[in-house]
C-alpha cells in the first residue's frame, strides 16, 4: 500500500484507509462484532493504516469495536476520532464546549484501547463555542500526550484558518467524490496555504458511485440513505447518468466503477487519502486496488469534460443536518 502525508507534521498514513462508522451507524443494522472485527484487521493485513471512527457511531459502540479491533497492532496504525455532538448523539446537536472535549478525549481513550487519539477531529463546527477556544483546548491535550494531532470536519476556509492559527490542522475531512466537488473551489486553496491535509469521507458517494444503487433501490429502517434528498427515487434517476459515464471510462482502464472513483480521487492531490468503508471482504480489496490505477493528464481531462456535462440532482443532507455544516 501506497503511504501520503497528511499535514506540516508528517502524519503518514496508508494512501487508502478505512472508514468504520457503517459497521455499526448509520447503514442500518450493525455488522456482527466478530466479522467485523475480522474485516478491520484484514485491512491491516492489506497494508491500511488509516482508520477512521467517531464517538457518535453507535453512539461509542463504533469505537469499542475499532479499539478491540486494532488492540494488537496499536503501534502500527493510525486512529483517527471525533468529538462535538451533545453527549455523542448527531440528534443533539453540536457541543464543542472545552469540558466536553475534554471529556470526550478522556472517554475515547478508554474506548479505544489506547493512550492516545492519533487525529482528533472536530466533528462539526459548534457556531456557540469560538473556534480559537476548541482549538487551544485541543492544543493543551496535545501538550498533554492524549492527542497528536487536530483535525477538523465539514469546516469553511475561514474557520479552518483561525484555528490554524491557535493549533496547526494536520487534516480536514469532508465529503468529496466526483459527485460532490464544492470542497476543490471552497476549501483546497487554503489547504494547499496552510499545509494541511485532505480526507475525503463518502469516496464512492455513500455507494452509489459503485453502481450496485439505482431509482428501484429500497434502503431499509436505520439506513441514512433513505432521508438524503440525493437518494429520493427521482434523484437517483437523474444520477444514474454519472454512474454509467463512470463505467464506460472505468471499462476504458480495466477498472470497476468504484476503483476509478477512488484513483480520481488520489490523482487529485498528493496530501489526500479517501476513507472508503465496506462491510465486505471482496469490497475492502477491490477498494484497495484503486491505488494501483494509474489516470494519465487525459484521463483526468476526459473525465472532467464529461462530468461538465451532468447535474448531479438533490442536496447531500436532509435540512436539519445540511444547517450544521460550515460553509
Amino acid at each position: 500500500m501506497q503511504k501520503r502525508i497528511l499535514g506540516k507534521n508528517g502524519l503518514e498514513v496508508s494512501a487508502i484507509g478505512l472508514g468504520c462508522m457503517g459497521l455499526s451507524f448509520a447503514y442500518g443494522p450493525a455488522m456482527d462484532r466478530g466479522e467485523a472485527i475480522q474485516l478491520i484487521r484484514a485491512a491491516v493485513e492489506r497494508g491500511v493504516t488509516l482508520f477512521d471512527t467517531a464517538e457518535c457511531y453507535g453512539p461509542f459502540v463504533n469505537e469499542q469495536l475499532v479499539g478491540e479491533a486494532l488492540a494488537p497492532v496499536r503501534d502500527q496504525v493510525v486512529i483517527a476520532t471525533k468529538f462535538g455532538f451533545r453527549n455523542g448523539d448527531t440528534r443533539l446537536g453540536p457541543d464543542s464546549r472545552p469540558e466536553n472535549i475534554r471529556a470526550v478525549a478522556d472517554a475515547s481513550l478508554k474506548r479505544l484501547k489506547t493512550d492516545r487519539i492519533d487525529l482528533f477531529y472536530q466533528h462539526r463546527v459548534d457556531r456557540t463555542v469560538p473556534i480559537e477556544d476548541v482549538a487551544g483546548t485541543v492544543k493543551a491535550l496535545i501538550a498533554a500526550g492524549k492527542v497528536k494531532h487536530f483535525g477538523m470536519s465539514e469546516a469553511s476556509a475561514e474557520t479552518i484558518r483561525r484555528a490554524h492559527a491557535v493549533q496547526p490542522v494536520t487534516a480536514v475531512q469532508s465529503e468529496y467524490s466526483l459527485w460532490w466537488r464544492e470542497p476543490e473551489t471552497k476549501i483546497f486553496p487554503t489547504l494547499e496555504a496552510l499545509g494541511v491535509g485532505f480526507v475525503p469521507f463518502s469516496p464512492l458517494g455513500r455507494g452509489f458511485l459503485t453502481g450496485a444503487i439505482d431509482e428501484k433501490t429500497q434502503f431499509g429502517a436505520g439506513d441514512f440513505r433513505s432521508s438524503a434528498p440525493r437518494f429520493a427515487p427521482s434523484a437517483l434517476k437523474a444520477n444514474l447518468a454519472l454512474v454509467d459515464l463512470l463505467g464506460q471510462i472505468a471499462a476504458k482502464k480495466g477498472a470497476t466503477k468504484a476503483q476509478l472513483a477512488l484513483a480520481w480521487l488520489l490523482a487529485q492531490k498528493p496530501w489526500i487519502a479517501p476513507i472508503p468503508g465496506t462491510t465486505k471482504l471482496h469490497r475492502l480489496e477491490e477498494n484497495l486496488a484503486a491505488a494501483a490505477v494509474t489516470l494519465t493528464a487525459e484521463d483526468l481531462g476526459q473525465i472532467d469534460a464529461a462530468l461538465a456535462r451532468i447535474r448531479v440532482e438533490g442536496d447531500r443532507y436532509p435540512a436539519a443536518s445540511q444547517a450544521m455544516v460550515d460553509r
